[in-house]
């Protein structure tokens, strides 16, 4: 197989009457409440519709088309109607404001967006500050005014290593990075998830399995759904996290896999008994981040396993603990196997001994470390170049390996603020707020918290003749929620007299509070957590 819609036409010939897309029922949700499923051909049949309609457009090989399709099943079809074209598509986080979507389509030089209808105005008023010409279309326009591309599209096929998807991850740059992720990356994903084997046991043609997870996240969109299509398994797609109805969408769908973030289990753990949850299919949960005191009360309750792994998007495939004993009090995420390596480094990228806390690196084996790897990142070969220095990948994490090769994760080394599984950028929420005339200087760290894992906290050093009042930081909070995604502004604010810099006046971040401070703590802290909410 060449190209993702190549692996799904086989599958879609071989089970073409099992399950391939589910939307759970969610009485709440504004589309599809009662739920819909769609059949291996029924996609197979709407696909060729969608490749009708954007070749008769003039959309072909090279082309780009944004999705901000949230998570929905038409996200499928349209990445399956346009990967048989050659067409990249660069998915959109549905939170982001106008400056990040804006920032995203231009970068990308999108030709296209696909929109839901409630959002067709937020993209077109994107559509008129983009540099290039952007060409929007609603999705339920799509099949009747669907415009023409600007730009030509370019001579090619496609194959292999032609590019997918674009998917952008965080960095601490400030912006986010577009990684180039190929049919090549989208394949060895799909069946290196499926060929794991151990406890993760995917049994051709019937599993069903369900993530919510978003679609513009690799987890989803890339290694879930990818291991599905090539499975002939059903991918169950709810619009997002509920735990309240966890339990009733995933017995409902007959779900056999789930999938999780560190977030989850604490939520559903602090759910009453709900008689769904003993009625349940599920074999196995595969994710990330579940604290080590959760992790055998959960499992204890829910009567199956949740298996821990690591995976990264410009990495593609994932380690996983799916082998006894999966050392379930510790944050073990798995062993390099296969054709993947992995060592642990200090600072100066030479190896440390084992038990030794160091940064992760991991390649592949053989005369191309980089195969199964992203592409690069988009406009940056010189991140490219610094994340694969030495030939290994860099990924920023700090971790530790025993003699067993078992590797536990310990922190993030990167300028990095994980909040309920979204990834921030310090260094973007620090640009913008650097950007209000009331702020001198400012450092964007993670505070812990509770329930979220990570917590955004700006401390802010004002200029002179401004008041550190509680009117001023919830000026500065509402400064930052108007744009940007509403989970990126800071929950915490803290007005300081300054902050510790270097020779160099870089600010010092590790040392704004003394070591074993909760910075929560810190007289006239201001808390603005009530106020991220997705639509306040």
């Amino acid at each position: 197989m060449d190209t993702l819609y190549e692996a799904f036409m086989a599958t879609a010939d071989k089970f073409a009457e099992n399950d391939c897309l589910c939307v759970p029922p969610l009485k709440k949700r504004h589309y599809y409440p009662e739920g819909i499923t769609f059949t291996y051909k029924g996609v197979k049949d709407r696909v060729q519709e969608l490749i009708s309609r954007y070749e008769a457009a003039g959309y072909g090989y090279g082309h780009r088309v944004g999705f901000l399709l949230e998570n929905r099943p038409e996200y499928v079809m349209h990445l399956l109607a346009l990967n048989s074209m050659g067409v990249s598509c660069v998915p959109i986080n549905p939170d982001y404001r106008h400056d990040e979507m804006l920032y995203q389509m231009t970068h990308s030089e999108a030709d296209l967006v696909v929109g839901i209808e409630a959002r067709a105005e937020d993209l077109k008023a994107v559509a008129a500050d983009c540099e290039h010409d952007l060409k929007v279309v609603a999705d339920t326009a799509f099949d009747k005014a669907l415009p023409v591309p600007t730009k030509p599209k370019k001579n090619g096929t496609p194959c292999r290593m032609s590019e997918a998807t674009l998917l952008y991850t965080s960095g601490t740059t400030g912006r986010p990075k577009g990684c180039v992720l190929t049919n090549d990356y989208h394949l060895i994903a799909a069946y290196w998830y499926a060929e794991l084997g151990g406890l993760i046991d995917i049994q051709e043609g019937a599993e069903r399995l369900y993530n919510p997870l978003p679609l513009f996240h690799m987890n989803a969109a890339v290694v879930s759904l990818g291991c599905m299509l090539v499975t002939g398994g059903c991918m169950i797609i709810p619009d997002r996290f509920h735990p309240s109805s966890w339990w009733e969408e995933v017995s409902a769908t007959r779900a056999t896999i789930v999938h999780y973030l560190g977030v989850v289990p604490p939520m559903l753990l602090n759910q009453p008994f709900h008689p769904a949850e003993m009625a349940h299919s599920v074999r196995i949960g595969v994710g990330a981040g579940v604290e080590p005191e959760l992790h055998g009360a959960f499992e204890e309750r829910y009567g199956f396993p949740l298996i821990e792994v690591w995976g990264m998007t410009e990495t593609g495939r994932i380690l996983a603990v799916n082998e006894e004993p999966r050392m379930i009090d510790t944050r073990a995420f798995g062993r390099p196997i296969g054709d993947l390596e992995a060592k642990v480094v200090d600072e100066n990228d030479q190896e440390v001994a084992r038990g030794t806390a160091g940064e992760l690196l991991i390649r592949c084996k053989g005369d191309n470390p980089r195969k199964g790897f992203f592409n690069g990142y988009l406009k940056n070969e010189e991140a490219t170049a610094e994340a694969w220095k030495g030939d290994w990948f860099h990924t920023g994490d700090t971790v530790t390996m025993d003699e067993t090769d078992m590797i536990f994760f310990v922190d993030r080394k990167k300028n990095i603020i994980r909040r309920s599984g979204e990834n921030i950028a310090a260094a973007e929420v620090e640009a913008l707020l650097q950007s209000h005339s009331a702020v001198a200087q400012v450092a964007v760290i993670s505070a812990p918290d509770d329930l979220r894992e990570e917590e955004v906290m700006a401390c802010i050093v004002l200029m002179d003749g401004q008041e550190p009042t509680e009117a001023l930081a919830r000026e500065l909070f509402d400064f930052t929620f108007e744009r940007l995604a509403y989970f990126k502004p800071p929950g915490w604010m803290l007005f300081v007299d300054s902050l510790p810099t270097t020779g160099t006046q870089k600010i010092q971040k590790t040392q704004i509070f003394p070591a074993g401070t909760d910075p929560r703590d810190s007289d006239g802290i201001f808390d603005f957590r009530a106020l991220k909410k997705k639509n306040r």
